[in-house]
């Protein structure tokens, strides 16, 4: 593990998640206002530069903003990671005004979600340095295999295999379960046959956390977890393996192609399996020209509108598509909008091996028996 860790430290990490000075935008700001305050009283000939000097740092951080987008434009990707907004060019005094504009707004939930998650691991990550997660990782609980569990219950079964998912609310739905208890519903999920565990961590739009996810580890439920975080950094995958996660979640709708390439590397190096999530066409090509693969998941949820239709796993999973997942010998999952064995059994039918659900089980009062019901029989024999 000592040469693993050396192998992914600090430096060896590639530079697209190292050159984001941006991240600290709002902090500076802030500062910029006492500091650029301070140096008025004392001195009122030094303000001048420093003003051009934030104005030059933040016309830096724009042009590699504009980089980042224009690359994921070439991919199709419409998530914006990060606030489009030029430099400031309106100063009063010590002050520095930003005015509000179409691209201050996020355009859709998943935008606004990965807006607000590119400002929470920015915190986290002044809290935490990537190096002060190297004896976490060597002291977390040794990963278990993600995708060997959930071949196994699939030839168990006849039927995919199922990632039942821990989750409290989601921007959509709202409260799924008042009386959320995440170790009690683990512990049901894995009675009643689920496979693997999905656990939601993102705290503000789902109700989720990393203690939720610490604590089902610790409680000796024995199915692999998938940590449901959006990820926008590498240092987040190391983040997750610390707190026990076997596999994390990677957005295409969030993530280029390069940062899937590198973060799929971390994660093998780490001991994490990567779900990548595609909803359409382009993102499963994209996917598909990429090496080492091994898990794809198919979400049924447009996620801007975040309309449902179940139908897309059969539309990607089609023609040429299908072949080079059965080529490559790719574990599909099936994501969003099942609720009954009918639904099982279509999107079975379509080449899923397995489903992450969690909505139709979460809700009911048992869900052992919510997962007997979702398949239409008892599959934790």
């Amino acid at each position: 593990m000592e040469s693993l860790m050396r192998a992914t430290s600090l430096n060896s990490i590639p530079s697209p998640f190292l050159n984001h000075t941006f991240r600290q935008h709002d902090s500076r700001f802030t500062s910029g206002f006492k500091s650029t305050s301070s140096t008025l009283i004392n001195n009122g000939r030094s303000s001048l530069p420093c003003l051009r000097a934030q104005q030059s740092e933040t016309t830096d951080e724009f042009k590699v903003r504009n980089s980042q987008d224009e690359v994921s434009a070439t991919q199709g990707i419409r998530i914006r990671r990060r606030p489009p907004t030029g430099p400031p060019l309106h100063y009063v005094g010590p002050f520095e005004f930003r005015l509000q504009n179409e691209g201050n707004t996020p355009r859709n939930i998943l935008e606004e979600i990965v807006w607000n998650k590119d400002t929470e691991v920015a915190q986290m990550k002044d809290k935490k340095p990537l190096y002060t997660l190297k004896k976490a990782i060597e002291l977390a609980p040794p990963p278990r295999d993600f995708i060997a569990a959930l071949k196994a219950s699939y030839l168990r079964t006849g039927m995919p295999a199922l990632i039942a998912e821990v989750k409290k609310a989601s921007p959509s739905r709202g409260v799924l379960r008042e009386d959320f208890e995440p170790v009690e519903i683990a512990k049901a999920y894995e009675k009643g046959g689920a496979a693997c565990l999905s656990v939601l961590t993102d705290a503000k739009y789902f109700q989720g956390s990393f203690e939720n996810l610490e604590a089902i580890r610790n409680a000796g439920v024995t199915c692999p977890l998938l940590c449901k975080e959006f990820i926008v950094d590498a240092w987040q995958l190391y983040y997750a393996r610390a707190k026990g996660a076997d596999a994390v979640l990677l957005i295409a709708a969030v993530l280029p192609d390069l940062d899937i390439k590198y973060m799929t590397k971390i994660c093998k190096l780490i001991g994490l399996t990567a779900l990548v999530e595609v909803h359409d066409e382009n993102e499963m090509d994209r996917i598909l020209k990429i090496d080492g693969i091994q898990l794809i998941g198919i979400n049924n949820r447009n996620l801007e509108t975040f309309e449902v239709d179940i139908s897309n796993t059969k539309k990607l999973l089609e023609g040429e598509r299908g072949e080079k997942i059965r080529q490559k010998e790719i574990v599909v999952v099936g994501e969003s909008g099942l609720f009954t064995p009918d639904d099982v059994a279509y999107v079975q039918e379509a080449g899923v091996k397995a489903i992450l659900v969690g909505e139709s089980i979460v809700k009911q009062k048992d869900p052992t028996a919510g997962i007997a019901e979702l398949f239409g029989k008892d599959i934790s024999a």
